[in-house]
Protein backbone atom coordinates (compact mmCIF):
# COMPACT_ATOMS: atom_id res chain seq x y z
CA UNK A 1 0.00 0.00 0.00
CA UNK A 2 1.83 3.28 -0.83
CA UNK A 3 1.48 6.46 1.76
CA UNK A 4 2.46 9.15 0.92
CA UNK A 5 2.94 11.55 4.53
CA UNK A 6 3.56 15.12 5.30
CA UNK A 7 4.57 17.01 7.59
CA UNK A 8 5.78 20.43 8.90
CA UNK A 9 3.22 22.99 8.88
CA UNK A 10 1.71 25.56 10.73
CA UNK A 11 1.73 29.18 11.77
CA UNK A 12 4.57 31.70 10.52
CA UNK A 13 5.17 35.17 10.47
CA UNK A 14 5.85 36.69 7.42
CA UNK A 15 9.21 36.54 6.42
CA UNK A 16 9.66 33.23 8.86
CA UNK A 17 10.62 29.96 7.35
CA UNK A 18 9.19 26.35 7.62
CA UNK A 19 10.10 22.86 6.54
CA UNK A 20 7.57 20.34 4.61
CA UNK A 21 8.62 17.11 4.82
CA UNK A 22 6.78 14.20 3.22
CA UNK A 23 7.74 10.54 3.63
CA UNK A 24 6.89 7.68 1.39
CA UNK A 25 6.48 4.11 1.49
CA UNK A 26 5.58 1.09 -0.55
CA UNK A 27 6.90 2.98 -3.46
CA UNK A 28 10.69 2.50 -5.26
CA UNK A 29 11.05 6.31 -4.23
CA UNK A 30 14.32 6.79 -6.59
CA UNK A 31 12.31 6.17 -9.20
CA UNK A 32 9.73 8.87 -8.63
CA UNK A 33 9.52 12.27 -9.68
CA UNK A 34 8.00 14.24 -6.46
CA UNK A 35 6.09 17.35 -6.36
CA UNK A 36 4.75 19.63 -4.04
CA UNK A 37 1.27 21.36 -4.84
CA UNK A 38 -0.52 23.68 -3.08
CA UNK A 39 -4.55 24.65 -2.61
CA UNK A 40 -6.42 26.93 -0.83
CA UNK A 41 -10.26 27.16 -1.20
CA UNK A 42 -11.98 27.73 -4.30
CA UNK A 43 -8.86 27.55 -6.32
CA UNK A 44 -7.24 24.63 -8.19
CA UNK A 45 -4.39 23.05 -6.74
CA UNK A 46 -1.17 24.40 -8.09
CA UNK A 47 2.32 23.23 -8.59
CA UNK A 48 4.89 24.89 -6.27
CA UNK A 49 7.91 22.55 -6.99
CA UNK A 50 8.89 19.52 -8.56
CA UNK A 51 12.65 17.38 -7.86
CA UNK A 52 12.64 14.60 -10.78
CA UNK A 53 14.28 10.83 -9.62
CA UNK A 54 17.45 12.64 -11.45
CA UNK A 55 17.44 15.39 -8.91
CA UNK A 56 16.23 17.92 -10.90
CA UNK A 57 14.28 20.78 -10.19
CA UNK A 58 11.52 23.34 -10.98
CA UNK A 59 9.82 25.59 -9.45
CA UNK A 60 6.34 28.37 -9.69
CA UNK A 61 7.75 31.66 -10.32
CA UNK A 62 6.00 32.62 -7.38
CA UNK A 63 8.36 30.91 -5.15
CA UNK A 64 11.74 31.32 -6.85
CA UNK A 65 14.26 32.06 -4.97
CA UNK A 66 12.46 31.95 -1.85
CA UNK A 67 11.68 27.63 -1.59
CA UNK A 68 14.07 24.97 -1.96
CA UNK A 69 12.88 21.52 -3.08
CA UNK A 70 15.26 18.46 -2.16
CA UNK A 71 14.72 14.93 -1.68
CA UNK A 72 16.64 12.10 0.17
CA UNK A 73 16.30 8.48 -1.29
CA UNK A 74 17.91 6.91 1.45
CA UNK A 75 14.92 7.77 4.09
CA UNK A 76 12.33 8.23 1.36
CA UNK A 77 11.38 11.45 1.78
CA UNK A 78 10.96 15.38 0.10
CA UNK A 79 11.59 18.17 1.54
CA UNK A 80 10.21 21.64 1.21
CA UNK A 81 12.16 24.65 2.53
CA UNK A 82 10.06 27.48 2.40
CA UNK A 83 11.68 31.11 3.56
CA UNK A 84 10.81 34.66 2.98
CA UNK A 85 6.86 33.05 3.98
CA UNK A 86 4.24 35.80 2.28
CA UNK A 87 0.82 35.47 4.00
CA UNK A 88 -0.37 34.75 -0.04
CA UNK A 89 1.99 31.18 0.77
CA UNK A 90 -0.62 30.30 2.97
CA UNK A 91 -2.93 27.14 1.62
CA UNK A 92 -2.65 23.15 1.94
CA UNK A 93 0.26 21.72 0.49
CA UNK A 94 0.31 17.99 -0.47
CA UNK A 95 3.08 16.35 -1.96
CA UNK A 96 2.12 14.09 -4.98
CA UNK A 97 4.25 10.98 -6.66
CA UNK A 98 4.67 9.91 -10.41
CA UNK A 99 7.13 7.62 -12.75
CA UNK A 100 8.18 9.47 -15.93
CA UNK A 101 5.24 12.07 -17.47
CA UNK A 102 2.40 10.16 -16.23
CA UNK A 103 -0.20 12.18 -14.04
CA UNK A 104 0.59 12.07 -10.36
CA UNK A 105 -0.78 8.65 -9.16
CA UNK A 106 -0.09 9.66 -5.26
CA UNK A 107 -0.84 11.76 -2.91
CA UNK A 108 -0.37 12.69 0.80
CA UNK A 109 -3.60 13.93 2.93
CA UNK A 110 -1.77 17.90 2.80
CA UNK A 111 -0.51 19.86 5.39
CA UNK A 112 -1.62 23.30 6.42
CA UNK A 113 0.30 26.55 6.08
CA UNK A 114 -1.05 29.65 7.79
CA UNK A 115 1.36 32.88 7.15
CA UNK A 116 -0.20 35.65 9.11
CA UNK A 117 0.52 37.90 12.03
Amino acid sequence: QVQLVESGGGLVQPGGSLRLSCAASGIIFSRYSMAWYRQTPGKQRELVAVITSGDSTNYADSVKGRFTISRDNAKNTVYLQMNSLKPEDTAVYYCGARQGFRPYEYWGQGTQVTVSS
